[in-house]
């Protein structure tokens, strides 16, 4: 930097919103004086924020309204809880129906954050879901774009979320990927990635490695000056931008050229990324490494769809995500399912992980459902989901696995916004960015009520290393913090299943189960229909979430509305 810059980094979170409005402009919409805070930090004896680490500010970029939202790392790291996740998702759904309205205004996101926070868990990602949603809808008005400058970086779930913007801006210094060098460390290895290796961990997820991949659209100094009119210049391109999450075919030609049995070494990759960018985009992709011999093992997503199918055979284009559309009453749906592949090209995608190529396979499954249907009746598309977790792996971070969950969410909240009923039918896990990317994105949500049904952020080990816990200790914390608690029962208290079905044999269901749950499935479908609403918002206002689960993600939207005057 020069002798008269001054560094973005630096600046907390509330400089840094400051510094990217035109000087003189800048007002703060609930802000600390307004006293809400997180009510789940106090009951674990962790000292709220009063603004919960997140800052929503109003103001001018370049002579025209904007919002700027920007995440406080110092709290938290950043991590997303009810209040905050509430703020930024509200923030964003009211810069949505001002451009309902013809009134623009220029959304711009200052990302600084771990992803969940793991103390709220299940909050998180719920919160970050809603953001996700409200970006897709958002980036058909405007440009939507997003500043990764450090120290934190960006991680976790909203590395998907930021993967789902129209541009992204980099510093050098800034890391950007969705799992965290020391959770990959503890659930792959030191061997797969050693978290003290700084160079490894900029060379595979730094600002640079990421421009030069095309994951971020520029590279800007680490200089408020240089960040501002990076923004600005943003804003007046003229062309319509394609997120990279809405390029199914070319990310999936461009891994099909990817061998895992070798490390690809970050240089390799940024050659075989801008060879590709020259090259034509196959109608069909083949992975001549991801045959497999014999059997499948059995899950719970092989056997729900196998049942909710009729006894036909599942079609698949690689074998850990199988797809079918099937009669569900009088109708044609489509259900997607992914299941553990152990011939998997990618090792650490083999017990059903969401993976690179799982991402990119549902992504490309979901849009062809809303390419067919765009002159006819949508039809409902079914996600089935059993998902232990995301891949953790080396290749995973190079190849951007947030790209590739970013691009299944993007898929089913755009078919969501083109009409189409979509459902969730949880049989097993749904933890983390696989669930984000797999089942998050629908208007409803059904869940077996079962053992072995969870929604979490995280694996129990993982979480307890990143909070500093033990795991008795975080199994004590969920009594008091149900968002925090794994099995289903805790999960629906927060008010965002639209069914909790009791009585059904998860492992091998009878006929009668498999009936229960089509019809079940088909009342939703029709509830959706009869409510007319393709957004998120019938988790927020459920009976449960109005009671109790989500009453400080109501009061966060019903104040930041009174205040907004953008």
């Amino acid at each position: 930097m020069g002798v008269n810059n001054q560094s973005f980094i630096e600046l907390n979170g509330r400089e840094r919103a400051q510094a990217i409005l035109d000087q003189g402009t800048f007002f703060e919409l609930l802000g600390p004086f307004d006293g809400i805070e997180s009510p789940h930090l106090p009951k674990q004896n962790i000292v709220p924020q009063s603004d919960d680490g997140v800052i929503i500010a109003g103001g001018l970029i370049a002579g025209e309204p904007a919002v700027v939202i920007s995440i406080e790392g110092g709290f938290q790291g950043g991590g997303i809880g009810e209040v905050s996740g509430a703020k930024i998702a509200g923030a964003l759904e009211l810069a949505l129906n001002n451009h309902k309205k013809g009134i623009p205004v220029r959304p711009v996101f200052l990302f600084d954050t771990g992803g969940v926070r793991l103390q709220e868990a299940n909050y998180g990602l719920l919160s970050i879901s809603e953001i996700g949603s409200a970006v897709v809808a958002l980036r058909e008005h405007t440009p939507v774009v997003g500043v990764i400058s450090g120290n934190v970086g960006c991680f976790g779930g909203m590395s998907i979320t930021a993967s789902l913007f129209s541009y992204l801006i980099m510093t050098k210094e800034a890391r950007f990927g969705l799992n965290g060098p020391e959770v990959i460390e503890q659930e792959a290895g030191v061997e797969e990635f050693d978290a003290r290796d700084r160079s490894l961990i900029w060379k595979t997820i730094g600002g640079i490695q990421r421009y030069e991949t095309g994951f971020a659209d520029a590279l800007a100094q680490d200089d408020v000056t240089a960040i501002q009119r990076a923004v600005q210049e943003t804003f007046q391109k003229k062309e319509k931008v394609t997120s990279k999450t809405e390029q199914v075919d070319f990310y999936r030609h461009l891994l099909s050229k990817v061998d895992p049995s070798e490390k690809l070494a970050s240089d390799q990759f940024q050659e075989l990324y801008k060879a590709t960018k020259n090259e034509p985009i196959p109608s069909t992709v083949s992975y001549s490494l991801n045959e497999f011999p014999g059997n499948m093992p059995n899950s719970r997503g092989r056997v729900w769809i196998n049942a909710l199918i009729n006894g036909e055979e599942a079609d698949f284009e690689i074998p850990s995500v199988l797809y079918k559309d099937a009669l569900l009453g009088r109708e044609k749906v489509r259900y997607i399912s992914v299941v553990p592949n152990p011939y998997n090209r990618f090792l650490r995608a083999r017990k059903g992980e969401v993976g690179l190529d799982e991402g990119w396979a549902i992504a490309k499954h979901v849009r062809e459902v809303i390419k067919e249907d765009r002159n006819q009746s949508p039809r409902p598309i079914i996600a089935i989901v059993d998902v232990p977790s995301q891949a953790y792996g080396y290749h995973e971070e190079l190849l951007g696995i947030h790209y590739a969950c970013g691009a299944a969410a993007d898929a089913y909240a755009a078919a969501r916004l083109a009409g189409h009923p979509v459902i969730t039918l949880i049989v097993g896990k749904a933890i983390s960015g696989a669930f984000l990317a797999h089942g998050y994105q629908s208007n409803r949500i059904v869940a077996l009520k079962d053992e072995g049904v969870n929604v979490h952020a995280m694996s129990k080990q993982s979480a307890a290393r990143i909070t500093k816990r033990s795991i008795k200790e975080l199994e004590e914390a969920s009594k008091k913090v149900p968002s925090m608690a794994y099995d289903i029962e805790s999960f629906a208290s927060l008010g965002a299943l639209y069914e909790l079905v009791s009585g059904i044999q998860a492992e091998q269901p009878t006929d009668r189960d498999v009936q229960t749950i089509q019809d079940i499935l088909t009342g939703a479908v029709e509830n959706v229909r009869r409510e007319g609403e393709y957004d998120l918002s019938s988790r927020l206002y459920s009976e449960q979430a109005r009671k109790e689960g989500r009453k400080a993600s109501l009061v966060v939207r019903g104040e930041l509305e009174r205040q907004w005057n953008i």
